[in-house]
């Protein structure tokens, strides 16, 4: 057996992981991810806490939540609900406050981002002391499966024009599977101004602006099993609007 599970909260045993987890409409996803999260920060020896951020979901995820808090505790599950959705931007600043940890994971709900890369993100900042690490679907062995052919045309369309025009230093920019030291997460949610799926593309901007570390974990993103995806024409619209105004402004 390999000693990192056990070696990395014995040498930084201070270290406690906030994992934001924005909801709407998630309730078939929800049960899994948050037993995957369990099992695996429980099996690396971690202190953590996972914060659901439910944005009124009418399909009845909050009531998933708290049924699961029951199961795991509220040292481990802590509900910060919202009345309705506003963003997922906001959704990470509203879970931000809650949170006690001095590390901040934030990631999708729906199963795209298996919670057994979080030990290697962990393991990746502590080698580096990075600011932030950024799981990648376009570097080493990452990947995306799942999808067809139009939305890997939009994704690598996406950030292919993103990486000529900003430049960010990061190989994937519209990814949403991130650990950010807290603090640097403070301070870039501070100047970020976009909301959305732009939010993740312009808090890499600010971090290279900033003159922030950047690490990188490969990473296998797998398409939604359950529900329906949240990437529709307006977001389209809006990362485009984004790009350009971040293009404009940095």
């Amino acid at each position: 057996m390999s000693s990192r599970k056990t070696s990395l909260p014995n040498r930084d045993s201070e270290d406690k992981y906030s994992i934001l987890l924005p909801t709407y409409n998630e309730k078939e996803n929800l049960p899994l991810i948050v037993w995957l999260l369990v099992k695996y920060l429980d099996e690396g020896g971690f202190s953590y806490e996972i914060i659901v951020i439910d944005d009124g979901s009418p399909d009845g995820t909050l009531q998933v939540a708290e049924q699961l808090q029951k199961i795991f505790g509220e040292d481990k599950i802590l509900l910060r609900p919202r009345a309705k959705k506003l963003g997922l931007g906001t959704a990470y600043i509203h879970g931000m406050r809650h949170a006690t940890g001095n590390f901040i994971i934030i990631m999708d709900a729906d199963l795209s981002h298996h919670p057994k890369f979080i030990p290697e993100f962990i393991q990746k900042q502590k080698e580096g002391d990075y600011d932030l690490v950024s799981g990648t679907r376009y570097h080493g062995n990452g990947g995306v499966y799942g999808w067809d052919l139009r939305r890997k045309l939009i994704s690598r369309g996406a950030n292919f024009l993103s990486q000529v025009l900003l430049r960010p230093g990061a190989s994937d920019l519209t990814g949403s599977f991130r650990l950010y030291k807290r603090s640097v997460l403070e301070c870039l949610v501070e100047r970020c101004v976009s909301k959305g799926y732009v939010f993740q593309m312009e808090m890499i901007v600010r971090a290279r602006q900033l003159n922030y570390s950047v690490g990188e974990v490969p990473i296998s993103f797998v398409d939604r099993v359950y529900g329906e995806s949240k990437l529709g024409g307006n977001e389209i619209v809006s990362f485009g609007k984004g790009l350009i105004t971040l293009f404009a402004s940095t």
